[in-house]
């Protein structure tokens, strides 16, 4: 399976995550994870984070998200790239 990103493994459960300019917004869909996540945002462009049944919310460079396992959770398209550091 594609993934609308790209990854690299840079520590044992730590992983830097990029979203390009040109993904495709069809691409960003809901989804859920098997672990929770701790996600800290390196480089948000005007991206946005929507958790299942609630409101997308601006995503800022530097802030930390917890995304708890098996929680549908979506990205939507800024206008440049998006960079993340993930935790699993």
């Amino acid at each position: 399976m594609d993934f609308p990103f790209s990854e690299k493994k840079i520590g044992t459960k730590l992983f830097l995550r990029e979203f390009r300019q040109d993904v495709d917004s069809e691409e960003l869909i809901w989804h859920q994870d098997r672990e929770d996540r701790r996600v800290k945002i390196i480089e948000a462009n005007g991206w946005k984070l929507q958790m299942d049944n609630e409101l997308p919310i601006l995503l800022e460079d530097d802030s930390v998200h917890h995304i708890p396992a098996y929680h549908f959770h979506r990205v939507i398209k800024g206008y440049g790239r998006l960079i993340v550091e993930i935790k699993k």
